[in-house]
């Protein structure tokens, strides 16, 4: 596998704040907010997003680990910029420092960690754990 990840790696990307990504919609709250998975989904898509590029087609990276703060609300509308940096590469597993805004207001931070895998040989894993649970 040669695959040419660094630390440094830096993305974003725009979310808007749908109906179903509120507090009241997901169930972690009774208000039209952005909950606080819905948050984390976010932080967790641009991280995938940011590194992807970078792999060969048959490999992917899946998400292991989140310590997220979530400091602040945004309404339901808001636009929401999130923010992956790689901080740190050993062997296959990726850290990641991520933020989200809602214009200059921080709404969360904090680390996300991201495996890579071999889609195929992953995707076995999943078939074999099914089958142990029959």
């Amino acid at each position: 596998m040669s695959i040419e990840v660094v630390p440094g790696l830096y993305c974003e990307e725009e979310c808007v704040v749908e109906e179903a990504h509120t507090a009241k919609h997901v169930g972690s709250g009774d208000v039209q907010v952005l909950s606080t998975p819905s948050m984390i989904a976010f932080m967790e898509k641009t991280a995938l997003k940011c590194v992807e590029k970078h792999l060969p087609q048959e490999y992917t990276t899946v998400g292991t680990m989140v310590n997220i703060r979530h400091l602040n609300p945004a309404p339901k509308g808001a636009k929401v910029k999130v923010s992956a940096k790689l901080i740190t590469v050993e062997g296959k597993r990726l850290l990641f420092e991520v933020k989200a805004y809602w214009g200059t207001i921080t709404l969360g931070e904090g680390t996300h960690e991201r495996f890579i895998v071999n889609r195929e040989r992953f995707i076995e894993k999943v078939r074999s754990l099914i089958n142990q649970q029959q």
